[in-house]
C-alpha cells in the first residue's frame, strides 16, 4: 500500500514550485503529494494512535501534513514543530468528535482529519483569519466522508481515507491562500457544537489519545489483550487449545475475516490476530503479511474461534472497548479472562518505556540497525532551546536504510 501510494504521488502529484520529500522514501513530490503518501504509509502499518470518541485517527494526517509543510520552513525550530503538532491534534480531534455528533453516518477519519491538515497549513503558510476560515470550510467540504464500515466488511487499501483527508486539507490551505472560498466549516461553526470548541487551549485532547500495541484495528485489541493475559497466566501452548469463544461489542464482531488473504483483511480481522497472539505471544507486522498469513496453527485457531456480541459491551462503545475470552483446553479446562479493556487507553497507558520498546520492535523489521536510536535522539532534542527540526526531517524523509 505504501509503495503504490508513494509511486502515485511522485508520478501524479510531482513537485512544482514547492517540493517536499516523502516519508522514509527520499523522493520528492508536491507538499500535497507528500502528505498523501505519508498518510497512506502510516495507514498501511495500522499501528497508529487514535481517540475513542472520534472512532479514528488524527495523527495519521497531522504528522505527514506537518512534515510536508516543515520542508518549506528550513529554519523551523523543534519547539515550533511540537507546537504545530499539538495544534493539529487539537483541531483534528475536536473536528472528529463534532462530525460524529452531527452526522448520522459512520465516516472515515479522512472526513475530519482533513480539517487538521488545513489548520496546519493555515498556521504555517500563514493565512489570516478569513482565509483560515475558508481553508477549514474547503477541507470539511472536500474531506472524504467515506462509509467506514464498508472497509470493515470489505477490507482494502482505502482504509480510513486519511491519505485523501491529508491531501484535501493541505490543498484547502493552498487554495485559500490564493483566494478560493469554502466557508463555513459546519462542524466548527454550528452553535450546538460550540462546547466542543470552547475549551480549545484549556483542555488538551492530545492527552486523550490511545496508542496501539498491536498493528491491527483497535476494535480487536481488547480480545487480543485478553487472550495474551490468559496465555501468560496459564502457560498455555496453542496445541492445548480446542475451542476459543470471544464476547465483545457489536462493531468488533464485524471484524469477521478468520482466514485473511491480504494484509488489510488481517488488520481488519478479530479471529486471526487473536489466534496469532495465542500461538506466538504477540501480533507484529510479520504476522500480517507474506508467510505469516499462511501460518497453519494460527489459521487452525482462527477457524475454530466463535465471536458473539455482548450487548452490555456494545452499550459502552465507543467510550470503552471491552471483550472477554474463554479458552477450552484439550484436558477439559475452561479458562476465562473476564472483561478486558485494551491497553494503551489514557487510563491504561502503556508508559514511556513501553512506547519506546514498541517503536523499536516495530521499526527493527524495516530499517538498518541504529536508525531507531537516531530517530529517538532527534525527537528527544526537539524541545531543547531553539534546536532545529531539520535533523529529524532528514532522517524521516530520507530513503529508509534496510
Amino acid at each position: 500500500m505504501s509503495r503504490i501510494a508513494c509511486d502515485h504521488a511522485v508520478e501524479f502529484f510531482g513537485p512544482g514550485r514547492l517540493r517536499s520529500r516523502l516519508l522514509f522514501d527520499g523522493r520528492s513530490a508536491s507538499p500535497i503529494g507528500a502528505g498523501f503518501a505519508g498518510a497512506a504509509t502510516i495507514d498501511s502499518c495500522d499501528g497508529h494512535d487514535g481517540h475513542a470518541l472520534t472512532k479514528g485517527h488524527a495523527g495519521v494526517a497531522v504528522l505527514p501534513a506537518l512534515l510536508a509543510l516543515a520542508e518549506q520552513r528550513p529554519q523551523m525550530s523543534g519547539r515550533e514543530f511540537i507546537a504545530a503538532l499539538v495544534l493539529g491534534y487539537e483541531i483534528g480531534t475536536r473536528a472528529g468528535i463534532a462530525l460524529h455528533a452531527s452526522a448520522s453516518d459512520y465516516h472515515s477519519s479522512g472526513a475530519w482529519n482533513a480539517l487538521a491538515a488545513a489548520a496546519l497549513a493555515a498556521h504555517l503558510l500563514p493565512l489570516d483569519a478569513q482565509r483560515t476560515r475558508e481553508a477549514l470550510g474547503i477541507a470539511e467540504y472536500h474531506g472524504p466522508r467515506s462509509p467506514m464500515m464498508r472497509c470493515i466488511d470489505h477490507p482494502t487499501m482505502v482504509k480510513d481515507g486519511s491519505a485523501w483527508g491529508c491531501l484535501a486539507g493541505l490543498s484547502a490551505g493552498y487554495l485559500a491562500e490564493r483566494g478560493f472560498t469554502g466557508a463555513p466549516a459546519s462542524t466548527v461553526e454550528q452553535l450546538q457544537l460550540q462546547d466542543l470548541w470552547g475549551d480549545l487551549g484549556a483542555r488538551w485532547r492530545i492527552l486523550e489519545q490511545y496508542f496501539k500495541p498491536h498493528p491491527v484495528c483497535r476494535w480487536a485489541h481488547p480480545a487480543i489483550d485478553a487472550a495474551l493475559a490468559l496465555a501468560r497466566q496459564h502457560g498455555l501452548a496453542s496445541g492445548q487449545i480446542r475451542a476459543v469463544r470471544v464476547k465483545t461489542f457489536h462493531h468488533a464482531t464485524r471484524l469477521a475475516h478468520a482466514c485473511p488473504q491480504t494484509t488489510e483483511q488481517a488488520q481488519y480481522s478479530l479471529q486471526f490476530p487473536v489466534a496469532a497472539a495465542l500461538v506466538h505471544g504477540e501480533v507484529d507486522f510479520a504476522t500480517l503479511d507474506g508467510v505469516g498469513l499462511g501460518d497453519a496453527e494460527v489459521l487452525r485457531l482462527a477457524r475454530l474461534m466463535r465471536v458473539e456480541e455482548w450487548p452490555p459491551y456494545s452499550a459502552r462503545f465507543p467510550g470503552e472497548r471491552i471483550a472477554e475470552v474463554c479458552v477450552e483446553t484439550a484436558d477439559g479446562r475452561c479458562l476465562e479472562s473476564g472483561p478486558t479493556r485494551a491497553r494503551g487507553d489514557p487510563d491504561l497507558a502503556l508508559g514511556a518505556a513501553a512506547l519506546r520498546a514498541n517503536f523499536r520492535h516495530s521499526f527493527a523489521a524495516a530499517s538498518a540497525p541504529g536508525l531507531a536510536t537516531e530517530l529517538e535522539d532527534c525527537v528527544s532534542r526537539l524541545g531543547a532551546d531553539e534546536a532545529p527540526v531539520a535533523p529529524l526531517l532528514d532522517r524521516v524523509l530520507d530513503k529508509v536504510r534496510v
